[in-house]
């Protein structure tokens, strides 16, 4: 086991919803840190959360026999200069925008100003570690650490080697995932030896939106109200959200850059749809914004849900993920389904599509051939491994 004793001081870049979130945690581990980001008032809101998340963490009674808030934001610190902040840094976050031009400048800065055994961790949730690293004069020390929201409740994070990182950099960065908190329990820590784009939950999540593009785009050309097919999906309860207001939660901008970056690594199938291109030309991204799929400039949209459009069937978007676990399972990506399932429910708060996949895969199977004779979406084939049912014998 690699002695981690050593990692002290941790910089965290980009102040947002994530990286305060990884301030947070880290924080409450012990470590020290210093969170960065381009404009003074972003950092000292990034820092306002962090105050604000370690007094539910008291309130819920989870903050530490003897420890005191003032006492854990006295070892955090603040900058908007990336490369003096990180002169002795032991080990860095990056989780700034998905954009891998801004990704690739931030990972050449740090390394190029941190000291040698400083370990570089990109938050990525779409893009390739060999890529962001590729620039950068220490690339075998660039790992991806992908957390899930909200970090302090969601209770894992995947830790991915690219194609230059070394064995130690990678368990450095597992042992440190394992080290912060998680207020639901213990953290899982997922260890993962071989590259993908997505890590195992995003290359799980990403799929299903060639499904709902093409879901939108039928809605718009038939005029089909936008909670229509929340109705639709909400109707079989297998996620806490219809994927319209999921979409304006977690920002349009962000599933349309994700679906450009697979667009440019797996197919031209996840090239965004109309509707959401539309979306992000007029700058209605959703939640943060105001307007997207709904208004949210009152506050959360009130949305009815009591006519269904019909047209959107959930099951299909189980059957993609089954699809594309089968496929992380035929590129040795794990060895087994149980991580899989484990990391979308401890990640995602969402069942695994491999419980339920083990009694449907034929019927699945049917409905995805079904689907790309209907769409021309060829990249939703299913692979043999789900066809056969293989996969059952798979689960470690």
């Amino acid at each position: 086991m690699v002695d981690i004793s050593k990692v002290k001081n941790i910089t965290v870049v980009g102040a947002g919803v994530m990286g305060n979130g990884i301030a947070q945690v880290a924080l409450m581990a012990g470590f020290n840190v210093i969170l960065v980001d381009v404009k003074e008032n972003i950092v000292n809101n990034g820092i306002a959360k962090i105050k604000e998340g370690l007094k539910k963490v008291q309130i819920k009674g989870k903050l530490g026999e003897g420890i005191s808030i003032s006492n854990i934001m006295s070892r955090c610190r603040k900058s908007i200069d990336l490369s003096s902040a990180v002169k002795e840094s032991d080990f860095v976050f990056e989780a700034v925008v998905e954009k891998l031009d801004i990704k690739k400048q931030v990972c050449d800065l740090v390394m190029e100003n941190s000291p040698p055994h400083c370990i570089f961790a990109s938050n990525t949730s779409t893009f390739r570690i060999t890529d962001i690293a590729e620039d950068s004069n220490k690339p075998e020390n660039v790992i991806g650490m992908h957390f899930f929201l909200p970090v302090v409740l969601q209770c894992c994070v995947e830790v991915m080697k690219g194609e230059k990182t070394t064995d130690k950099a990678l368990d450095i960065g597992v042992e440190i995932g394992k080290r912060l908190p998680c207020l639901k329990g213990k953290r899982l820590s997922v260890r993962i030896e071989k590259e993908s784009p997505g890590f195992i939950a995003n290359r799980l999540l990403t799929p299903p939106i060639i499904y709902l593009n093409w879901i939108f785009d039928l809605a718009l050309e038939k005029g089909i109200p936008w909670e229509q097919i929340d109705a639709d999906a909400e109707a079989r309860k297998l996620t806490p959200m219809g994927p319209c207001e999921l979409t304006d939660y977690l920002g349009v901008d962000t599933t349309y850059n994700a679906l450009k970056s697979y667009e440019k690594i797996f197919s031209s199938d996840f090239a965004p749809g109309k509707v959401l291109t539309n979306l992000v030309v007029e700058g209605n991204l959703g939640r943060k914004t105001g307007r997207g799929f709904y208004d949210w400039t009152a506050g959360k949209p009130e949305i009815f849900l009591n006519k269904k459009a019909g047209i959107l069937n959930p099951e299909i978007t189980m059957a993609i993920m089954l699809n594309e676990g089968c496929k992380l399972l035929e590129e040795k990506i794990v060895s087994g389904y149980k991580i899989i399932d484990d990391v979308m429910l401890t990640g995602t708060s969402m069942p695994g599509p491999f419980g339920p996949g083990k009694r449907n895969y034929i019927k699945w199977s049917k409905m995805l051939e079904d689907f790309v004779e209907l769409s021309d979406k060829k990249y939703l084939k299913p692979c043999e491994l789900m066809k056969s049912g293989g996969f059952i014998n798979m689960r470690k």
